[in-house]
């Protein structure tokens, strides 16, 4: 999902409102439910039996642990030094097809300053708090030197409501 924007508020004296936009890249194995989590999140829909997104592809594993701790150690090798990367254990309501120990991946982590939550799109378990937690983490400002810069001591996005205004529209559907 890229270019998703939405409605920020600043904490200036003047507060005046402004649109962040922010490209959100999820990586992961064909079926392990990326499409799922962002319709549930956006639109509050879950589709049980939901098509590939892209073409017609098979899983041999719910496991791909191993292959997300490879895209992260690439994601910290060549991407800014400001990308803030969240790891889902989704389909969590599959407890007895679990490939990984919740301790295990939370301590990977912890150790790589990930987010990390389990999430199960079917439930809507932690759906919303994963892409609120990583909307809290981008920065409010371009930090100095631009994108490639490390901005020290950032503080997150502020997701309070931003007053409608006339005549603009809502991103991605409303409230859900």
């Amino acid at each position: 999902m890229a270019g998703r924007g939405g409605p920020a508020r600043t904490n200036g004296a003047a507060a005046s409102n402004k649109i962040c936009q922010f490209k959100l890249v999820l990586l992961g194995e064909s079926a392990v439910g990326k499409s799922s989590l962002v319709l549930r999140f956006v639109k509050g829909q879950f589709h049980e039996y939901q098509e590939s997104t892209i073409g017609e592809f098979h899983c041999k594993s719910w496991d791909t642990f191993t292959r997300a701790k490879n895209w992260v150690k690439e994601l910290q090798r060549q991407a800014s030094p400001n990308i803030v990367i969240a790891l889902a254990g989704n389909k969590a309501d599959l407890s007895n097809k679990r490939a990984v120990d919740f301790q295990e991946a939370q301590a990977y982590a912890y150790d790589n300053s990930l987010l990390f939550m389990e999430t199960s799109a079917k439930t809507a378990m932690n759906v919303n708090e994963i892409f609120m937690a990583i909307a809290k983490k981008l920065p409010k400002n371009e930090p100095a030197g631009g994108a490639s810069g490390r901005a020290s001591g950032r503080a997150g996005v502020d997701l309070q409501e931003a007053a409608p205004q006339a005549g603009g529209s809502k991103c991605c559907g409303g409230g859900n």
